[in-house]
């Protein structure tokens, strides 16, 4: 057990600074939602970013039939469907909704629209068609959503089909004709993504979500689609994809700061590099982990990660290594913990660590000698 006589003060700053960092740096990923009441937008969001949308910040009602709700990494655009019985015509209603859109801060503005539709509708109705076209012709990306699918399951071959007037519902929308002249209809979306949240008795995680976020990704920016991917909730992979390199540019800077072997009683110099990556990946795993530790809990693991006791006790296991901590004994803990760290953000985000928690089972996530050891070699086969 460590002696806490020996554990040096760390500042948290770091920590806190490269979390502002980051968040400014990916922004917030805005999406807006067009559909009628009942017809399961809220379910979706829930669904793919993991959020009750009407518990994400606070809601701001812009205007009649528009609504903004917000937090860090994620902005949902709120727009009812056309109200029957308006005297607006659809697409004059709606351009009004988006010239109040465009008039709110850049952080704000729409990056791709989910035009959600319930698939038993059977149809799109003129206002659809009328509105989907006013969205495209403000260069808005439009999916078409068809919501609350009932899929069947075929007892044979185990897939999923849709009920034969949901068949042809989709094909028209991939074909579109006017029933009255037979001539085909322009309708500007970019695809049709059939989803449910759920099954027919309310279970199961539904079915077309990874469809639609991989497509929702492909139409977003290119310099906002990062943004989506840190606030989406169904692809871990992606993150991964992110915070490697995040561990890769801390390893980098570890060894640098230990190009010029320093003792063990040094080792805290790595800790601000080591809080800066820990900030970075909770950032793109969409936890407020600041939050979730108390200072003083953050300063106990900015002092492991300082490496001090670890490195203390892996050194006395290499012969001739000494009580000085060399470059790759530094890139290698400094990476040993970025994949830790990484674990246990993943354990918060998909729900199997309990946010409260997190301070009394990061020492679970805490690399040891084998880790590093695992790391040390990895560098020297990278370097032949």
């Amino acid at each position: 057990m460590t002696d806490n006589r020996d554990i040096p003060e760390i500042d948290e700053q770091p920590f806190l600074d490269a979390t502002a960092e980051a968040k400014s740096k990916f922004g917030r990923f805005n999406l807006a939602i067009i559909g009628s009441s009942g017809v399961g937008k809220s379910s979706l969001v829930n669904a793919v970013f993991g959020r009750d949308w009407a518990k994400v910040g606070k809601g701001l009602p812009v205007t009649r039939g528009v609504q903004y709700f917000n937090d860090d990494s994620l902005g949902i655009w709120d727009v009812e469907g056309f109200e029957i019985g308006s005297q607006v015509p659809p697409a004059e209603q709606l351009r009004a909704h988006l010239d109040t859109i465009s008039k709110s801060p850049r952080l704000q503005q729409i990056s791709v629209v989910w035009y959600c539709v319930k698939a038993n509708d059977d149809r799109l109705t003129p206002a659809d068609i009328a509105m989907i076209r006013e969205l495209d012709a403000q260069g808005l990306p439009v999916i078409l959503v068809l919501t609350k699918v009932d899929w069947i399951k075929n007892p044979i071959t185990g897939q999923h089909g849709v009920a034969k007037g949901v068949e042809k519902f989709v094909e028209w929308l991939n074909e579109p004709v006017d029933p009255q002249t037979d001539l085909p209809i322009d309708i500007p979306y970019r695809s049709v993504i059939l989803t449910s949240t759920q099954d027919k008795h309310g279970k199961g995680k539904g079915h077309g979500l990874g469809e639609l976020v991989a497509e929702t990704l492909a139409l977003s920016p290119d310099n906002e689609k990062d943004a989506f991917r840190i606030a989406q909730r169904l692809n871990l992979p992606w993150k991964r994809e992110l915070a490697r390199p995040v561990i890769a540019a801390a390893t980098t800077a570890a060894a640098g700061a230990a190009a010029v072997p320093v003792p063990i009683a040094d080792a805290a110099i790595l800790a601000p590099i080591q809080l800066g990556m820990m900030a970075r990946i909770a950032t793109i795993y969409d936890l407020e982990i600041k939050t979730m530790m108390s200072a003083g809990a953050l300063a106990q693991v900015g002092a492991q990660l300082a490496g001090r006791a670890l490195a203390s006790s892996m050194l006395k296991l290499i012969p001739g290594a000494g009580n000085v901590m060399n470059a790759g004994v530094a890139g290698a803990l400094t990476a040993a913990t970025g994949e830790g760290w990484m674990r246990l953000c993943e354990q918060v985000h998909t729900g199997k660590l309990d946010v409260d928690k997190v301070s009394n089972s990061w020492s679970d996530f805490v690399p040891g000698f084998l880790d590093v050891i695992r790391k040390m070699a990895e560098q020297k086969l990278s370097k032949s």
